[in-house]
């Protein structure tokens, strides 16, 4: 039984130690998600260029560090008319370039490991950008964006209308067993 109460010792001991970053960290993400809107988000990073994607990691870095929360609010920037290499900036920033995770990195592994984990998630983020530069035609983009608004104004179509309407809507453009229940 000594084994279980050391552990929870140590267990204490890191949370205690890590617990002001993890604050200081969800503070800041906090304060982001309440006082800049998704639309100035959006207008910020609508375009790609060095502006943009910069920006876009700069929201990233101090958005959570939660992986499903960044992909939703890049998905909604998107719909929006972000473009998509801002966008997944902001994805890759905002699981690798956390401050609180940063934070706790330092504290449990040092000041190197940050070093690595910063320089990491910037070749990542300029590897992304080069290759969708390289890969993704600008007219997939558009369709992307076009794709995107359009299942937009359908999920509002479904909100204020019948279902029924809304899934033979749908069904003229896809097939219909993919979206069957996109508005049950």
């Amino acid at each position: 039984m000594n084994w279980l109460w050391l552990s929870l010792c140590h267990a204490l001991a890191i949370l205690w130690a890590t617990f002001w970053a993890l604050v200081l960290g969800f503070t800041i993400s906090g304060a982001l998600q309440v006082f800049v809107s998704k639309e100035r988000m959006t207008r910020a990073f609508g375009h790609t260029s060095f502006k943009s994607v910069a920006l876009a990691t700069g929201f990233g870095a101090a958005s959570s560090s939660c992986s499903y929360a960044a992909v939703a609010a890049a998905r909604s920037a998107i719909r929006q008319g972000a473009a998509v290499v801002p966008a997944l900036a902001f994805i890759f920033a905002s699981t690798n370039l956390v401050i609180e995770l940063g934070a706790v990195l330092w504290i449990l592994m040092g000041w190197q490991f940050v070093v690595a984990e910063i320089s990491g998630a910037f070749v990542l983020i300029t590897l992304m950008w080069f290759l969708i530069s390289l890969f993704l035609p600008q007219t997939v983009e558009r369709e992307i964006k076009r794709r995107a608004a359009l299942k937009t104004s359908e999920a509002n179509y479904c909100q204020h209308d019948h279902a029924h309407h809304c899934v033979q809507n749908i069904a003229q453009w896809s097939h219909p067993r993919q979206h069957a229940h996109a508005c049950n």
